[in-house]
C-alpha cells in the first residue's frame, strides 16, 4: 500500500522492499506527535528525491522488525542501500536535512 508516494511496510514485506536501491524507512508510531509532524515532510521528500524510495513501518503493529533494528525511540529514520543499513537519524528533521541524508549515499 502506498500513501502519497510512501510505501507502508510490514514484517512480512520489509526485507523484499529494501533489498534493492536506496530506501529511507520511517519507524513510527501513531501515538507519536513528532512522527505525525514528520509525515507531510516525508511526503514532500518522496516527491522531490528521485532514485530513492521512502517507506514507513509502524513499530506497534510490526514489532519483529522494530525489535530487529533495536528501535527505542520514534521517529527513527533508517537509510538502507541494497538491503543494508547505512545510516540512521533520530527525531524530527526538516525536509532539507532528510534530503541531504538520503543524497549522501546515492
Amino acid at each position: 500500500m502506498t500513501d502519497k508516494g510512501i510505501k507502508h511496510l510490514t514484517d512480512d514485506n520489509f526485507s523484499k522492499e529494501i533489498e534493492q536501491g536506496v530506501t529511507l524507512v520511517d519507524f513510527h508510531a501513531n501515538w507519536c506527535a513528532p512522527c505525525r509532524m514528520l509525515a507531510p515532510l516525508l511526503e514532500q521528500v518522496a516527491k522531490e528525491v528521485k532514485g530513492a524510495k521512502v517507506a514507513k513501518i509502524d513499530i506497534d503493529s510490526e514489532q519483529k522488525t522494530a525489535s530487529h533494528f533495536q528501535i527505542t525511540s520514534v521517529p527513527t529514520l533508517i537509510l538502507f542501500k541494497n538491503g543494508k543499513e547505512v545510516n540512521r537519524l533520530l527525531g524530527l528533521r526538516n525536509v532539507e536535512a532528510i534530503k541531504e541524508f538520503i543524497q549522501a549515499v546515492m
